[in-house]
């Protein structure tokens, strides 16, 4: 996931993007959620790959994850 999802503060506000474009993790996320395909998100950008798209989806995963932590 490293070497496809990259956070460059010179490239859209230090956002995490798919690296090597413009094209924001959040915006592939969102595209998602709205029901868009990954067949359309390919056919839409051709510069992306499926495991772009993978790698967006595991990002979101671990940037939602986090320790729960209870009082005794």
């Amino acid at each position: 996931m490293r070497a496809r999802v990259i956070i460059d503060p010179e490239v859209c506000g230090g956002r995490p993007i798919v690296a090597g474009t413009r094209m924001r993790v959040s915006d592939v996320l969102d595209a998602l959620a709205s029901s868009v395909s990954i067949d359309e998100l390919l056919a839409d950008f051709p510069y992306l790959v499926r495991e772009d798209i993978t790698a967006c989806l595991a990002y979101g995963a671990r940037a939602v994850d986090h320790t729960v932590v209870q009082a005794a």
